[in-house]
């Protein structure tokens, strides 16, 4: 997957797609003053979003032909601060790829020093034809 395949909001964030795979994605963010908190940190917004990101694209190229997804559940543990001007670095596992659904768990981590940042575990709704335009 290419960065210009990757949709306006990711593509503002900076979110770069790294290696892509059926059962698995990774993804970088270079973690700038715009995306950081009052304290210095990485807004957990930030980190919701990346994760929701890769849980999407992974789940699209995962898509039978026509159809699209939606997030439908997302659950966060924030477990250690990543700190404007490092790089948070995201791993995003299939746990499930059923017909309807599907579960992704990421794992974000600080590239400075390898250590956890958040986990998030999210559902996406699978869509049969295409909606909305």
């Amino acid at each position: 997957m290419r960065q210009d395949q990757q949709p306006p909001f990711a593509q503002l964030l900076d979110i770069r797609i790294i290696r892509t795979e059926p059962d698995r994605i990774e993804a970088e963010l270079p973690v700038r003053p715009e995306l950081g908190n009052r304290n210095g940190n990485m807004h957990g917004g930030a980190v919701m979003a990346l994760a929701d990101d890769l849980g999407g694209a992974a789940t699209i190229i995962n898509l039978p032909e026509g159809a699209t997804t939606a997030t439908i559940e997302s659950k966060t543990n924030f477990f250690a601060a990543i700190n404007v001007g490092d790089t948070a670095r995201a791993e995003c596992i299939a746990l499930h790829k059923g017909r309807t659904t599907m579960v992704w768990q990421t794992r974000i981590t600080r590239a400075s020093d390898g250590r956890l940042a958040a986990i998030v575990t999210q559902t996406q709704l699978v869509i049969a034809g295409k909606f909305g335009k």
